[in-house]
């Protein structure tokens, strides 16, 4: 299993939930879920690793006037990346069911 960054994980999630995005559409996701900003720039660059490993594929949309009659593109999850989140969540579940939490004391050490 190819290793998935907590960047990839989320900006991956949004894709399958929301199908098809671009950069902007997807910091506003991810402030909507996550209560925090994130840069364009750092969305994009997790976006062209993701696209490298197969996860995720883009096409350019359509010229707008609004963008002075540049495209946007637009980013979707693959099922190669669908594959990834599902064993990624597997390995999560099985981890998280071994945890014990009787043995941790909650509030400060």
């Amino acid at each position: 299993m190819e290793t998935i960054g907590a960047l990839e994980e989320i900006v991956l999630m949004i894709l399958l939930k929301y199908e098809e995005c671009h950069g902007v559409q997807i910091a506003q996701h991810y402030e909507a879920i996550l209560g925090k900003t994130i840069s364009l720039p750092a969305i994009h660059v997790v976006l062209k690793r993701m696209e490298k490993k197969g996860w995720v594929d883009s096409k350019f949309g359509e010229p707008t006037a609004k963008r002075g009659g540049r495209r946007k593109r637009l980013y979707r999850a693959t099922s190669a990346g669908y594959y990834a989140i599902e064993k990624l969540q597997e390995v999560k579940s099985k981890l998280w069911a071994s945890i014990a939490p009787q043995n941790f004391k909650y509030g400060p050490i």
